[in-house]
């Protein structure tokens, strides 16, 4: 399976879990909970990589990654949108210099 097909069905299995019951699926009882409880594991996540990485264990590392796409995926999901969208800005900012992608942004 390749990584855009990893990312359509994982993202076809949040959709499913926002009617189901807390009890029912891990990211039904994070929907559940509301957007801050959803925000706090994403930061949560977010520490946890910054660690492994400081701490140099590739493989850590990438489980720690895992986690945090996982849970940024959940976000996304809850706010409507999907990891589809977020590679479409990415592949819209292909040629474009960071610099100046920042600078449009600052304005």
């Amino acid at each position: 399976m390749d990584s855009t097909e990893i990312l359509a069905q994982l993202t076809d299995i949040l959709e499913q879990r926002k009617g189901a019951a807390s009890d029912s699926s891990y990211v039904a009882s994070l929907y559940n909970k509301g957007l801050d409880a959803i925000l706090k594991k994403v930061g949560e996540e977010a520490t946890e990589t910054v660690m492994a990485a400081k701490d140099g264990d590739a493989e850590k590392l990438v489980y720690e990654v895992a986690d945090l796409w996982f849970h940024t995926m959940v976000l996304l999901a809850d706010q409507g949108l999907s990891a589809d969208d977020v590679l479409k800005e990415l592949a819209r900012r292909f040629g474009v210099s960071g610099h100046d992608e920042k600078a449009a942004r600052d304005k």
